[in-house]
């Protein structure tokens, strides 16, 4: 992104369009509630934990980090902003 070209085509926006749209975009792990049972309060988890824990350390900092939140900003000209908002997903793409 960096407000003088489309990042989707690469059309020059403040000298070809009036107009530029910017597309921001959050992608994060979900948190769902869980129902806790006695027996899972009585369950020892020390060994569950450590094996997380080890296969954290195996980890870089940048891959633990994109596996719970990552963001995008994005620059589009008006053609690929209407093309975006039919498909934001890409599923015409045959992804």
């Amino acid at each position: 992104m960096d407000g003088v070209t489309c990042d989707r085509c690469g059309k020059m926006l403040l000298a070809d369009e009036d107009t530029r749209y910017v597309a921001r975009i959050e992608v994060f792990a979900a948190y769902d509630p869980m129902e806790l049972t006695a027996a899972d309060l009585r369950a020892d988890r020390s060994d569950e934990i450590r094996d997380l824990l080890a296969r954290m350390a195996r980890m870089d900092a940048e891959t633990l980090e994109a596996q719970v939140y990552q963001a995008f900003v994005f620059d589009l000209c008006p053609a690929c902003q209407a093309r975006y908002l039919e498909d934001p997903l890409g599923r015409g793409t045959g992804e």
